[in-house]
């Protein structure tokens, strides 16, 4: 069930993600501002992770699954709406709702570790980020057939993310996730937030899922931006995007694998060597294989980054502490992915043309990949101890 709707609603993200710039571009009052729509669906995310969090805790993964799916149904007919009318600050407002179906849709991999044993947590966490391959297909092909479906551009893409949202929801009454246990009186209830952050297992599974999230974010959010400032159309934005999106996900048959046999803190530096891979072919021009290519190590990294990161997270924590780091990793990572997509739009902006603006976003990576290679380092060359302790 969790592969299934990883596929079918999680088709809406490489969906929104190519047409919100453009949306955001044709009716926003300044060229500098068309990224923040994408922008807003991902604060919506940050400030909707601890909340849902608590609500599944508390209530079961249905409960959050469904008021996800809610969300972005309400959020793409406001954001449909918005562009109807000629309204920036409407469509802005669905952007933030629609941020309640991108949370909801990144505790689908928590999910798939709460029944699962230690050894095979890594590959069920893999498994359903497979999902996400369906997606990379499902979600372009839906622009192509709707971007000039209506007399408004793009308003035919966000009433079918609205069909998405309504009719994949269904799924979720199969799904077969026991509620949490409510803790007996006087039980041990794990601990604070601030002791998690102490932790070093965990405070480096943030930041380089951190660090991932946000530089794929960075660049996917101007790549549609890029491409047809370039001269190319908006096909050729969504067939990228699509190629990109394909690389995130298709490794995760095999990522799970890699990280049982290699372990998590291996598989995470192969993902960020990939992300400057990627950085650097960006760099190198701005012809459609160069864009292909790019983004396509883009993913690759994102995957390896991001899913080691999350299988780092799910070993360092006790199950009465599940709810409290889950949304507090994702309230950090979506938090950074605000930052990014926010500063995206600013980048693109730079100098006098849109290769300029291409070249400050790619060379923005440089530090935080520093970051977050110098962190998993640290953690590596900490006595084993320490880290038991």
């Amino acid at each position: 069930m969790l592969v299934m709707a990883q596929a079918i609603l999680g088709s809406q993200m490489p969906l929104i993600f190519t047409v919100g710039g453009l949306a955001g571009l044709m009716i926003a009052p300044a060229p500098a501002l068309a990224t923040i729509p994408i922008s807003l669906i991902v604060f919506g995310s940050m400030t909707t992770a601890p909340w849902l969090s608590a609500l599944m805790q508390r209530y079961g993964r249905r409960a959050g699954f469904l008021a996800g799916s809610l969300g972005g149904a309400i959020g793409a007919a406001t954001a449909g709406y918005g562009l109807w009318i000629d309204s920036f600050a409407l469509f802005l407002f669905g952007s933030y709702l629609t941020g309640i179906y991108m949370s909801a849709q990144g505790f689908y991999r928590f999910a798939a570790a709460d029944t699962a044993s230690p050894a095979f947590r890594p590959k069920a966490i893999s498994y359903v980020m497979a999902g996400g391959l369906m997606s990379a297909l499902i979600g372009p092909q839906l622009v192509k057939l709707t971007v000039d479906a209506t007399v408004v551009p793009f308003v035919g893409a966000y009433m079918a993310v609205v069909v998405l949202n309504l009719g994949g929801s269904i799924l979720f009454a199969f799904l077969d996730v026991p509620k949490p246990a409510p803790p007996a009186p006087g039980a041990a209830t794990g601990r604070t937030r601030m002791e998690l952050l102490r932790d070093p297992r965990i405070a480096v599974a943030v930041i380089c899922g951190m660090v991932s999230y946000a530089l794929m974010n960075l660049l996917m959010t101007s790549t549609p931006l890029a491409v047809v400032g370039c001269g190319f159309t908006t096909g050729n934005a969504a067939d990228i995007v699509s190629a990109h999106v394909i690389a995130m996900f298709a490794p995760s048959f095999f990522t799970g694998h890699l990280i049982a046999r290699f372990g998590a803190m291996r598989i995470v530096a192969i993902g960020l060597v990939l992300l400057a891979l990627a950085g650097g072919v960006a760099l190198s021009g701005v012809e459609l294989t160069q864009f292909f290519v790019a983004l396509v190590l883009l993913g690759v990294g994102w995957n390896f980054g991001f899913i080691g990161a999350t299988a780092m997270l799910t070993q360092a924590h006790t199950p009465e502490e599940r709810g409290r780091v889950q949304g507090l990793n994702d309230f950090l990572v979506f938090g950074c992915v605000t930052f990014a997509s926010l500063s995206s739009g600013l980048m693109m902006s730079f100098g006098d043309d849109v290769q300029q603006g291409w070249t400050a976003v790619n060379l923005a990576m440089l530090p935080f990949l520093i970051l977050a290679g110098a962190a998993l380092i640290w953690l590596a060359l900490r006595p084993k101890d320490a880290l038991a302790a």
